[in-house]
C-alpha cells in the first residue's frame, strides 16, 4: 500500500474503530448512575464479576472514570459534525458523568485511584484486598491529574462558569510536582512513607503535559505555559542518546512513555514555531522505536542501552500513543522516517490487538499471545490511549500541513 493509500485507510479505520467501540461503552449499563463500566476481560469476553474481587464492578477507579470523561467530551466535539446522532448520545453521557465526578472530587478534595462500593476512596495490596485510602492532604497524584482533566473538559463544553475552579485544581497539581509532593505509586497508603518513596521519574510530567495541551486545545493558555517547562525539563534531565531514561542515572526506559510525551509535547507545539524543540522530539520517537519495538508490539520496560526487555508484556496503550506521535510528527515535518514509525505502530496494533468484533483490544501481549496482566486497572480503555490517539491522528491528517 503506498503512502497516500495508507493515509486514506488510517483515517476510515480510525473514524470507524473510534465511533463503534464509543457505541459500544454507551450501550453498556452505568455503574452509580453515571459512571462508565469497561469491566470486561478482553481474553474471555466474560464481565468482571463480584468473585473478581478488586477487578470486580464493586471497585470504581477514579483513573478510568477521568479519562472517559475527556474521551467522552473530546469525542462529542469531533462527532459533531461527523455523526451528530452519536454526538448528542456522548453529549448526554458526559453531561451526567460530570455532574457525578463533580461532586465525587468535591467530597474529598482530591481524585482517587480507587473507590469502594460506597465510593469511599480505597487502594488495593499486591493481592488484591481493599485497604481504606488516607486523606493524601498536600499529595497528589496521578488520578487527581485524570479526573481534574476530565473535569476541565467537561466544564469548557458544559458548564463554562465552573471551569475555572477545575483549571486551578489541576494547577495544584502542577504545584505539587514541581514541588516534589506528587505519588506516582497509588496501590498504596498516601502517607509519610509515600512521600518519602516519591521518585524522579518523569512519568508525572509527561501526563501532565498531556493537560497542557489539552488546555492549549481549549484555549486556556496561559493556564498551559507550563507546558514549556515540562518539556524543558524532561528534555534535559531525563534524555539520553534521544531516547528517555525513567529515572535519570538509572538505565531504564519506558518506550511507551516516551512516546506518549512526544504526542503530548507536539500537541502542546500546535501552532507555535519551534524546530528546535520539534527536532528534540523526532529524536526521542525515532531512538524509543529503535529500543522499544519488540515481538507483537512496544515492551513495558527496556534497558535503555541497550534496548533488551525487562518485561514479557507488551501493553496495548503504547502502539497507539506512537501512532499519535508520529502522526503528529509526520503532518508537522513530511519526515519519512515518522510515516514508517506510524506504519509499524499501526500494523501491529490491528494485527495483534485489535478484536474488532467486539470493538475493543487486548490489554496486554507477550510473545506467547494475550496474557491475563491488567496493566493499571482493570476496565477497558474508555476511549482513551486508544480513541483520543486515533482521534488526534484524525485531526492531523484534516489538518493542511
Amino acid at each position: 500500500m503506498d503512502d497516500a493509500a495508507f493515509l486514506a485507510d488510517a483515517r476510515a479505520t480510525y473514524f470507524d474503530v473510534n465511533a463503534r467501540t464509543l457505541r459500544w461503552m454507551l450501550a453498556r449499563p452505568r455503574r452509580h448512575g453515571a459512571f462508565v463500566d469497561t469491566k470486561l476481560n478482553p481474553i474471555t469476553l466474560r464481565d468482571y464479576g463480584p468473585q473478581d474481587g478488586w477487578r470486580g464492578p464493586d471497585v470504581t477507579f477514579g483513573w478510568i472514570q477521568g479519562r472517559a470523561l475527556e474521551a467522552i467530551v473530546t469525542h462529542a466535539a469531533f462527532f459533531e459534525a461527523e455523526d451528530p446522532a452519536l454526538a448528542a448520545a456522548l453529549d448526554a453521557s458526559g453531561r451526567a458523568l460530570y455532574a457525578a465526578l463533580d461532586r465525587l472530587f468535591d467530597a474529598h478534595g482530591h481524585g482517587f485511584f480507587a473507590y469502594d462500593a460506597d465510593l469511599r476512596p480505597v487502594w488495593p495490596d499486591a493481592e488484591g484486598v481493599l485497604h481504606a485510602q488516607m486523606p493524601p492532604g498536600d499529595l497528589f497524584t496521578f488520578s487527581d491529574t485524570f479526573v481534574l482533566k476530565g473535569l476541565v473538559a467537561a466544564a469548557m463544553r458544559y458548564a463554562p462558569g465552573e471551569a475555572d475552579r477545575h483549571v486551578a485544581n489541576l494547577l495544584r497539581v502542577v504545584a505539587a510536582i514541581e514541588d516534589g509532593r506528587f505519588v506516582s505509586d497509588e496501590r498504596q497508603a498516601l502517607d509519610a512513607a509515600a512521600r518519602a518513596g516519591i521518585r524522579d521519574e518523569y512519568g508525572p510530567r509527561m501526563i501532565l503535559l498531556g493537560a497542557a495541551s489539552m488546555l492549549h486545545a481549549l484555549g486556556l493558555d496561559d493556564a498551559a505555559s507550563f507546558g514549556r517547562r515540562f518539556i524543558d525539563h524532561v528534555l534535559a534531565r531525563h534524555g539520553v542518546g534521544g531516547a528517555l531514561a525513567d529515572v535519570p542515572g538509572e538505565d531504564v526506559s519506558n518506550p511507551g512513555h516516551a512516546m506518549e510525551f512526544v504526542g503530548f509535547g507536539l500537541e502542546w507545539l500546535e501552532g507555535r514555531d519551534d524546530p528546535a524543540t520539534v527536532a528534540a522530539l523526532r529524536d526521542v520517537l525515532l531512538a524509543s522505536a529503535r529500543i522499544g519495538f519488540h515481538g507483537p508490539g512496544i515492551s513495558a520496560k527496556v534497558v535503555l542501552s541497550t534496548g533488551k526487555p525487562l518485561s514479557p508484556y507488551c501493553p496495548w496503550w503504547s502502539l497507539p500513543e506512537t501512532v499519535r506521535a508520529a502522526a503528529l510528527l509526520y503532518r508537522r515535518t513530511h519526515d519519512p522516517a515518522a510515516l514508517a514509525i506510524w506504519r509499524r505502530a499501526h500494523g501491529l496494533f490491528f494485527a495483534h490487538y485489535w478484536r474488532g468484533e467486539p470493538p475493543l483490544a487486548f490489554q496486554t501481549l507477550t510473545t506467547e499471545g494475550p496474557a491475563d496482566f491488567v496493566p493499571a486497572t482493570p476496565d477497558l480503555d474508555p476511549g482513551y490511549h486508544t480513541g483520543l490517539s486515533l482521534l488526534a491522528s484524525v485531526r492531523a491528517m484534516d489538518r493542511p500541513a
